[in-house]
């Protein structure tokens, strides 16, 4: 996913509000019961899938939920998903148990002080993200850049994608002029031109290339990308609840499968109308880019290898003040105790 591929709306996820209504937890068990044998339900808490991918289907018909029911679970939606830096800040305040992002922002985010692991990857998505220009743009080329704008959002997968770009063509990055935007409020700025290019992912790619005349420069597989998406759980909650993080990856696992083999099936969930919803020129883009994507799996060393390369990247190119070290970040699903296998 970068979704499933869940859709941004970074301005509703993690509201204060939605998430109090939700309350603060320390091992993240609800006060229902219901489970066999009079159990008290452990409640994970999810940002809400909105209205595409496996996690809307399962939250539509509850096959989330029964899955997590064989681990006395269930699940409370919080907020919208969106940029994993405000997620990552709401898993370190016991605000949220489960996020996704790309390891790019997570990165950033464990410069800082991370409360939270990372438990599973799907591979980068080297066709969905970019960088993208107007189809009549006179930037033909990676050095066209140059004395340029980029809308980037910093310290993730955006202006990861642009100095990838710029170092692989040889492109000093002080020679392009980086705009810092949040991604949900670049789309305006780039479709009137006060910006040369924009760096973005699937969610953001999509709709560009479908509807406002855009095209990729370069995408994530010509520049090298090493961004996998991966997602990260509560401390606390993997701590005292590991079963539950294991059946929660094994519904990702198993459901991305699902999804990959029906990508249009997955599409427009609860509506097929209105702001959230994947008009038919966004579909053939959308589901070209899912049937090329992969499921999540378990973090292997070849991951791990190339975790730690982003990681330098990001030294190297002073996003982060020194060299972050994932290693102690990272939990070995496949160990996890309980859930199903």
């Amino acid at each position: 996913m970068k979704t499933p591929r869940l859709a941004l709306a970074a301005t509703a996820l993690l509201a204060s509000t939605a998430l109090a209504a939700c309350g603060s937890s320390a091992d993240g068990a609800g006060s229902a019961g219901g489970a066999a044998g009079g159990k008290a339900d452990v409640v994970l808490r999810l940002p809400d899938p909105g209205n595409n991918g496996f996690l809307a289907r399962g939250k539509k018909d509850g096959s989330l939920d029964r899955a997590l029911a064989a681990v006395h679970a269930k699940v409370a939606w919080t907020g919208s998903a969106g940029p994993f830096a405000p997620a990552a800040q709401a898993l370190s305040a016991d605000q949220l148990d489960v996020a996704q992002g790309s390891i790019t922002s997570a990165v950033a985010a464990l410069a800082q002080k991370p409360g939270f692991k990372l438990f599973a990857q799907t591979a980068p998505d080297g066709v969905g993200e970019g960088i993208l220009v107007k189809n009549d743009s006179p930037v033909k080329s990676v050095q066209d850049l140059v004395g340029r704008k980029v809308a980037v959002s910093q310290g993730g997968t955006s202006e990861y994608l642009l100095l990838k770009a710029l170092a692989k063509n040889g492109v000093p990055a002080d020679k392009v002029e980086r705009v810092y935007l949040r991604a949900d409020q670049t789309s305006g700025v780039f479709n009137s031109g006060q910006v040369d290019a924009w760096a973005t992912w699937n969610t953001f790619s999509t709709p560009a290339i479908a509807n406002a005349g855009a095209h990729f420069l370069v995408n994530g597989q010509e520049v090298g990308s090493d961004n996998y998406a991966v997602w990260a759980v509560r401390n606390g909650f993997a701590d005292r609840h590991p079963e539950v993080v294991k059946a929660f990856y094994t519904y990702l696992r198993e459901n991305g499968e699902k999804e990959k083999a029906d990508p249009a099936g997955y599409l427009n969930v609860f509506t097929d109308a209105g702001p959230t919803a994947v008009t038919p020129a966004e579909k053939e883009v959308a589901v070209n880019v899912s049937k090329q994507g992969t499921p999540a799996g378990a973090i292997s060393e070849a991951d791990i290898a190339r975790f730690g390369t982003v990681a330098q990247f990001f030294a190297d190119q002073k996003v982060t003040k020194q060299l972050v070290d994932v290693k102690p970040y990272l939990i070995d699903v496949d160990k996890l105790g309980g859930g199903a296998k």
